[in-house]
Formats: structure tokens, sequence, C-alpha cells
């Protein structure tokens, strides 16, 4: 062979291998561009599955009953307004009666709720771990125990050996020993049938049950609808306080919208009191019974959301040392431990 055709030989070679290793970079080039397109959609997926997290987390998932100012504010959607610049939608769940609700707080299928003053009691005691975190003042017009109207009955001393109805844990639950007490007679001297209010009132309507223990609108309803007579009510013997109430978790990672809460709570209540007959007729909707029914209830309702106070602490724990004493409990609980302490 020429030197020549070396010389070509030679240069065809050279141009062979610098085309394989621009062919080999270029694939490495492509290889290193999916690879980091893959990182890219994986971190992305990341991203993605962390921001629906962080929306899950912005729930506030409230507990309510067929009444009170809770009722009214979920019907104005105040809340939903206040909240939704803060990323917080608001989902509404509701319960027939306090300890169902705070059974709901307690297994965490809601974050916030109002009850009446014995639930939150039955609860602690159970091991829920809750807070008190507002209450409306006293109400004791808004509970009564109930005698059908051609009943014999005539105080309270003459429930002795009957049979009395009322949701088990329930504020008025603490109102029939407090009104046994009253009229010299022990909690074991009557009869004590545990059903929540739907199902009492149709024993109630039936005959089975000689009274029924019971708090508003579902009280109004017994007295307007069925002509039920007041046997006694809270005046005199019980405060029948609201309370509102959240996990505990959920009160202390979110403090600030436990106080929104509050806030928005307040202004409904101020409103609701200057206007009687609008909030009927927004609860009426909300409750499904008449306006003149729900006015009823409405007039024996209190407004004016506050932190519990020293004296309601120990109103509070006076109820819960006479559930401990009767067995109703199965332990003494610190009420005070389960206030909330709000950050300044």
């Amino acid at each position: 062979m020429s030197e020549h055709q070396n010389s070509n030989s030679h240069r065809r070679y050279t141009r062979y291998v610098e085309q394989v290793k621009k062919t080999n970079a270029l694939r490495r080039r492509v290889l290193t561009g999916v690879l980091t397109l893959a990182a890219l959609v994986a971190a992305g997926g990341q991203n993605i599955a962390h921001a629906q997290n962080s929306a899950a987390k912005s729930v506030l998932r409230i507990g309510y009953q067929k009444y009170g100012t809770l009722t009214v504010l979920k019907g104005n959607a105040s809340l939903e307004k206040r909240l939704a610049p803060l990323g917080v939608e608001v989902k509404w769940t509701e319960f027939p009666a306090g300890p169902q609700l705070l059974e709901g707080l307690n297994v965490g299928s809601v974050d916030f709720g109002t009850t009446g003053e014995a639930p939150p009691i039955f609860a602690q005691a159970a091991g829920a771990d809750l807070l008190y975190v507002g209450n409306e003042p006293a109400a004791p017009a808004g509970e009564a125990i109930v005698v059908p109207k051609g009943s014999a009955l005539k105080s309270v001393a003459d429930l002795k050996g009957k049979k009395i109805v009322l949701n088990k844990g329930s504020n008025v639950h603490y109102l029939l020993v407090k009104l046994l007490e009253k009229a010299g007679l022990a909690y074991k001297d009557v009869e004590v049938v545990f059903l929540a209010p739907a199902d009492a009132r149709a024993a109630f309507e039936r005959g089975s049950v000689d009274a029924w223990a019971i708090w508003d609108p579902f009280l109004a309803a017994a007295e307007k609808q069925l002509g039920a007579r007041v046997l006694a009510d809270g005046k005199g013997v019980v405060s029948n306080h609201q309370f509102y109430l959240a996990s505990r978790s959920y009160a202390q990672k979110h403090p600030a919208i436990i106080n929104v809460i509050l806030e928005e709570i307040a202004k409904t209540g101020e409103w609701s009191a200057k206007n009687i007959k609008a909030t009927a007729a927004i609860l009426s909707v909300q409750v499904g019974l008449e306006p003149t029914i729900v006015e009823l209830s409405v007039g024996r309702f209190s407004y004016g959301v506050k932190p519990l106070s020293e004296a309601v602490i120990q109103e509070q724990q006076s109820i819960a040392d006479t559930f401990a004493d009767l067995k109703l409990i199965p332990k003494r609980i610190s009420v005070r431990d389960a206030v909330f302490q709000a950050k300044r």
C-alpha cells in the first residue's frame, strides 16, 4: 500500500473515531436529559402530593346541632368568607346532640363544635382530648323537664318511681340530678331511660315514659306542638351554659383560626340578640320548625361568647364532681386541664 493510501486510511479512521465520540456524547446528553426529566416529573408529583396534603390540612371541620349561634353562623356563611382568604375551607357536619358531636371530635371527624354543660365532662372522663375554647352566658330557661298536657304530675317530687327519658350525658342529665336534689329525691328514686331527642319525643308521645328532660328547640317544639307542660326548668338550679370546644391538637396548631371562629360567633350572637325574629327565621329553615316555635326558644337563649372565666370553670368542675359521686363517669377529672389558653 502506498504512502498516499495509508494517509487516506488514517484520515478516514480518525474521522470515524471522532464521529463515534460525538455519537456517544450525544447519547450521554440524551440520557442525561431523560433522567433529568424523569427526576423533574417525580419531583413535580411529590410537589403535587405535598400541595394536596397541604390543602387537606386547610379544611376546618365543624360539628353543629340544629340550634344556637353556631347554626346561625352556618346559615349566614360569614365564617367561610372570613377564612377563604386564609385558604381555609369550612365543612359542616350535623349531630343530633352534644355527646354524639364530641364523639366525632374524639375520633377526629370534626375539629370544632358546640355542646351544653354535661357532654364535655362525659367526653373528658372517657379520655377525649378536647379543649374548651369559649362559652355563652347562662340560659337556665332553655332546658326543662316536661310532662304530657294531661299528666297528673304537678311537681318534681311527684317523679318518684316514674320513668324520665333524656339523652345520656347531655346538659339535661345534670338538670335532672339537681332538680331531684332540690325536691329531696335521689337519682336512684327515678327510672332514667336514655334516648336521643327524636326517639325520646316518640316515646314521650306514645306515653311510654312519664316525663322528658329536654332542651331548646326540642323543648319549644314539645310545648307548641304537643302541649307539653313544663314541670320545672333550670332557673335557680343550673346555669345551662353553651360551650364551644375544639380538639386539643387542632386548637394548639391553629390558635389563630380558633380566634377567628370565636370572633365570628361573637358578631353573629350580637346580631341575633338584636334581631330575634330574623334569627328565628334563619333557624327555622335550618331546624325544620315553624318560626313561632323557634322564636320561643331563641328568646330563651343567651349571647355573648367569651373565654371561660374562673367562675364558669368552677361551675363546670362542680358538675363533673357530681357525676363522679353518682358514678355516672368512670373517674374524677380536672376541667381546668381542658381549658384552652390562647396565645397572646
